[in-house]
């Protein structure tokens, strides 16, 4: 592995060893986007293109002795799907470098656009080509590219590239953003149809790192819950989400969930939002059947006739809406305080987890902000099942912070089996292929501390070094931790201001009721008695069971 090279400099470099060489310009998901130079033999391939700003791209470049056009960083750009984080710098990369192709999914071809909404269709609409998917497509001699539906988003695909020479074939599987389970508007990852690839490299998405999250299905019935009891509270809802992908999701959720199927009720649409709803129904022939059928059936978003009822938002609206209960979906990037004005709400703004979103500290109504899970991508177990059913010799990791990824590459499950990788940007890749490989050792991540029993008070004593992990900060937030028993371990948590103050409001409301409120297994409004029947459920606090045992006085 060479550190610190420039995209000319380092791949050229590789040309005397590897046949494969990877060079990610960026590897995060948020600002940077990611953007991944893959070379294999002498063809270079570009994968998705994230970056705010492609200087990156054009550094070493220089114009030809007679002053024509300057040289192309790659011979052609492979999008996964259309989302900014993978595409936002495509538009910049045509206009720099006009004879360079680019590629994706027929139905990423048509959401591209979406992402320069300030800029003539004219000019964006014709520079990415549609490629079928599960169909080879051979684009020089010996290098072939195969695309396969990811799930995550509609026509996000994973790519497999098969460079051949007269000595073997190697081949090469990029799966930009995936999911495995289906979703409301997307079908998810198959992987049967990736098994037996005899895989030399594969490149995935670590974004969840080792994370264990619930089934699809009951993350959606968390949110629905939680939403239903706030519109039964008389609160309003803002769900600020990105343009393309979770709004969608949420609208379909919203449009065909038991708690709010028929119901008297306004959800209103803003922004890009409900730019990215007109596009997808565009797409709906690419939808899953089930989508389909529903849309036959009643309009797949806006309606106003049958409950609840679904309104696309006016930017004059928007200061109007919330004197009654109803539901808002607006850009992640919208200044809430349009929204959260006098004599509206209250309101409950609920905001994706693994999503930056800027939120003011201060509104002119009521508002309450809580965060919830609805996954775009799978979780750690998902991502070590698709490297398992896939085994390749090579497993470079991208697309997810540092520490996350560090938590993947440490895994022993993968450092026995495969050569793990997780580049910074602009550190080269050489991935030799039938040559013995030394595994470097596993980054550091347990940390041994003292416990100290003195008469009623245990003290956990930890070294200072396991503050430099970035999510230090948050664990220890307020200074208070909750532990609870996993099997023969014991798990310590960090309690977070925001669910300190849902706590504090809320946890005593029903100070003589017989409540999950009220129930010493509460905490953190989850259930934590083996013994009842919502036992590692979120519960409501004003709910019941018969396994319910008070709170002591001194609790």
């Amino acid at each position: 592995m060479r550190d610190n090279l420039s995209a000319s400099s380092g791949i050229d470099a590789g040309e005397a060893g590897s046949e494969l060489v990877c060079l990610p310009y960026s590897v995060q998901h948020h600002d940077e986007g990611v953007c991944l130079l893959v070379k294999m033999g002498p063809h270079r391939i570009l994968l998705d293109c994230g970056l705010g700003d492609i200087s990156s791209l054009t550094k070493g470049l220089s114009k030809s002795v007679r002053g024509a056009n300057p040289p192309l960083p790659a011979d052609l750009v492979l999008i996964t799907h259309a989302h900014p984080d993978h595409s936002r710098g495509l538009l910049a990369l045509h206009q720099a470098f006009p004879k360079l192709p680019i590629y994706g999914s027929e139905v990423t071809s048509k959401l591209l656009p979406l992402n320069w909404q300030d800029q003539d269709p004219e000019n964006i609409s014709q520079f990415c080509h549609a490629l079928p998917l599960r169909s080879p497509v051979e684009f020089q001699e010996g290098l072939v590219a195969e695309l396969f539906p990811a799930g995550h988003l509609p026509g996000a695909v994973v790519i497999l590239l098969t460079y051949t020479t007269r000595q073997r074939t190697y081949k090469l599987l990029y799966t930009g953003d995936f999911f495995l389970s289906n979703s409301r508007l997307v079908e998810g990852l198959r992987l049967e149809e990736l098994r037996g690839l005899d895989l030399d490299v594969l490149i995935v998405e670590g974004t969840y790192g080792t994370s264990r999250h619930p089934h699809r299905r009951n993350q959606e019935n968390q949110l629905a819950e939680r939403i239903n009891r706030a519109i039964a509270e008389h609160c309003s809802v803002i769900l600020p989400t990105p343009a393309l992908g979770l709004g969608q999701e949420l609208l379909m959720l919203l449009r065909s969930h038991h708690h709010f199927t028929g119901r008297d009720l306004d959800i209103w649409v803003d922004g890009a939002v409900a730019t990215g709803c007109d596009a997808y129904l565009e797409l709906l022939p690419y939808l899953p059947p089930s989508v389909q059928n529903f849309a036959r059936h009643q309009p797949l978003f806006w309606d106003e006739r049958v409950r609840p009822r679904v309104r696309r938002l006016q930017p004059e609206e928007r200061a109007t809406v919330g004197k009654s209960p109803c539901i808002v979906l607006t850009d992640s990037t919208a200044d809430l305080r349009e929204h959260c004005q006098p004599d509206t709400g209250p309101w409950l703004i609920l905001v994706p987890e693994k999503l930056d979103i800027k939120l003011n500290k201060k509104y002119l109504a009521a508002t309450t902000v809580e965060s919830y899970l609805l996954a775009q991508h799978s979780d750690g177990p998902g991502t070590t099942q698709l490297i398992h059913n896939l085994r390749p010799q090579h497993v470079i990791f991208v697309h997810g912070s540092p520490a996350y990824l560090a938590d993947l590459t440490s895994l022993e499950e993968l450092q026995n089996r495969y050569h793990i990788h997780s580049p910074a940007a602009e550190t080269l890749v050489e991935l030799p292929i039938g040559d013995t490989f030394l595994q470097p050792a596993a980054p550091e991540t347990n940390y041994e501390g003292e416990l100290t029993e003195l008469g009623t008070v245990i003290t956990i004593t930890l070294p200072d070094a396991i503050t430099a992990d970035p999510r230090w900060q948050q664990f220890a937030d307020t200074g208070l931790v909750e532990a609870r028993w996993q099997g023969e371990e014991l798990v310590l948590r960090g309690l977070s201001q925001r669910e300190l103050l849902n706590q504090n409001s809320d946890r005593y409301t029903w100070t003589d009721v017989d409540c999950c409120g009220t129930c010493r297994h509460q905490r953190g409004q989850r259930c934590w008695n083996p013994a009842s029947p919502l036992y590692n459920f979120k519960v409501t606090l004003e709910g019941y069971c018969p396994a319910f045992e008070p709170l002591t006085d001194s609790q």
